[in-house]
C-alpha cells in the first residue's frame, strides 16, 4: 500500500480563491522582473475571474473555468499604450516541491503566433 497522494487527488486540493500570481516569463513580450504582471484569482465551484496589472499593462480582467489541473479563460486589457487586447487562454496548474502554485499558460499572442507564459504564486505575506 502506497503512502503517498493519488496525483490526481494532489491536483484537486489546489485552492486558487485569491491566490496571486507574478508572471515570471513568456514567450510573447519581455518580463519585468522588478514590476512583472500580477494577477489575483477567485475561484468557486469551478467558476474562476480576476484581474490583472502590471508590467506592460495598465488594467486586465479574464474570467473562465477549471476543470480538475486545466484552466479555460478569456481576457481582455488595455496596454500602457493604449492598445486593447483580448484573447483566450488555457492554462495548465502545478505544484512544485516546495508546495509553491504555478501556471503554464498556451495562448496566441496578438501577432498572432502561438505563445506561453509562466506565472507562479506569491507566498502570502
Amino acid at each position: 500500500m502506497s503512502t503517498s497522494p493519488d496525483p490526481e487527488t494532489a491536483r484537486l486540493d489546489i485552492d486558487l480563491d485569491r491566490k496571486v500570481f507574478d508572471m515570471v516569463s513568456s514567450t510573447a513580450s519581455r518580463v519585468d522582473p522588478d514590476s512583472p504582471t500580477r494577477f489575483t484569482y477567485y475561484e468557486a465551484d469551478g467558476v474562476l475571474w480576476g484581474d490583472y496589472a502590471g508590467d506592460t499593462v495598465d488594467v486586465g480582467r479574464f474570467c473562465g473555468t477549471r476543470e480538475l489541473d486545466t484552466i479555460d479563460i478569456s481576457f481582455v486589457h488595455r496596454g500602457r499604450s493604449g492598445d486593447v487586447v483580448r484573447g483566450s487562454a488555457r492554462s495548465r496548474i502545478e505544484r512544485d516541491e516546495e508546495g509553491i502554485v504555478t501556471l503554464v499558460e498556451d495562448f496566441v499572442a496578438p501577432d498572432g503566433s502561438p505563445a506561453v507564459s509562466v506565472c507562479r504564486e506569491v507566498p502570502s505575506r
